[in-house]
């Protein structure tokens, strides 16, 4: 197990749609692997919430080709969803992730291709082990022509109904930021009985080999991470918070305790982190005790006291 470090967990403890965590900083879906890949590096009762890799119905390999590129200040990656698949998470992956991190809140995020997929798995991840769903619109909805769930109101409020008809569990919706109205998407989810709202997921971009005068990534076009995504990040959730009333889980290019503050003040009730994981391992508890020494340089007693207060 890696090292603690310290911090006052009286300072950080959060409660984000009904979900009691320690810090509010968690690993952020496909840079977090499943959690326990971590354990050497960080002392995982810090971590605020494990975010796991994207599941899905079948076992995708995922795509073929280079699947990462850096870009100034960021990274493109086009992994394709590679993931064992529903049956094999749970069956294998799930009671490997309670075993060695029993005491962290385990979120699962997984995707589908139709309205009812996305049901049934919200369905099947109705288990013990699993304290809440992020459901990601972002991908391809095959039944209209490949057209993204998450950039129509009406169609990502259909799949948060019946995300929602099929589980116990809090539902995050995580958001596109590929439209040109996240907040109409936003309140849609939030009519259709969504818990929170995770913003940003990645931007679509592209990289070509001036070599080869071809794509780099295998799949043409990957998601944008990393700290050049900051700033439109903190504006989409500030938008977003000034028109729901539920949590927003805030995310984007995350680097330091400072950048988590900004996502703080501008709404977000808690934040994750994505590429910097790549970077620095301990990344989530570094954050989280940056976030801590900054509440107690401001005499501040409570991490609830940043939240939506940007003068703005």
């Amino acid at each position: 197990m890696g090292k603690s470090i310290p911090m006052n967990m009286d300072r950080l403890k959060t409660d984000f749609a009904g979900i009691k965590m320690p810090t509010p900083v968690m690993g952020a879906s496909g840079t977090f692997g499943f959690g326990v890949e971590y354990d050497d590096f960080i002392d995982l009762k810090q971590v605020g919430a494990i975010i796991s890799k994207g599941i899905t119905p079948l076992p995708r390999a995922g795509n073929p080709g280079v699947r990462i590129a850096e870009t100034p200040a960021g990274m493109l990656n086009c992994i394709g969803l590679e993931n064992p698949g529903i049956e094999k998470f749970l069956s294998d992956v799930l009671p490997k992730v309670k075993e060695k991190a029993p005491d962290t809140t385990f979120i699962v995020n997984f995707s589908a291709g139709s309205v009812e997929e996305f049901g049934m798995m919200a369905k099947k991840l109705d288990v013990d082990g699993v304290d809440a769903i992020e459901v990601n619109i972002s991908c391809p909805n095959v039944k209209a022509e490949g057209l993204a769930f998450g950039t129509d109101p009406e169609v990502a409020a259909e799949v948060t109904r019946e995300v929602k008809a099929s589980t116990s569990k809090p539902v995050i919706v995580k958001l596109s930021p590929n439209v040109t109205d996240i907040v109409k998407i936003a309140k849609a989810v939030e009519e259709a009985g969504a818990d929170a709202l995770a913003l940003i997921n990645t931007l679509t971009g592209m990289v070509i080999d001036t070599r080869t005068w071809k794509p780099l990534l295998g799949n043409i076009t990957g998601g944008m991470s990393g700290p050049a995504l900051k700033p439109i990040a903190v504006r989409m959730v500030w938008q977003v918070a000034k028109a729901v009333k539920i949590p927003i889980l805030g995310l984007g290019g995350i680097s330091t305790a400072e950048d988590a503050v900004e996502f703080l003040l501008a709404g977000a009730t808690a934040v994750a982190i994505g590429a910097e994981n790549f970077v620095h391992p301990d990344a989530v508890v570094q954050v989280a005790a940056g976030i801590d020494k900054y509440l107690e340089s401001r005499g501040l007693n409570h991490v609830s006291e940043l939240i939506g207060k940007v003068e703005a």
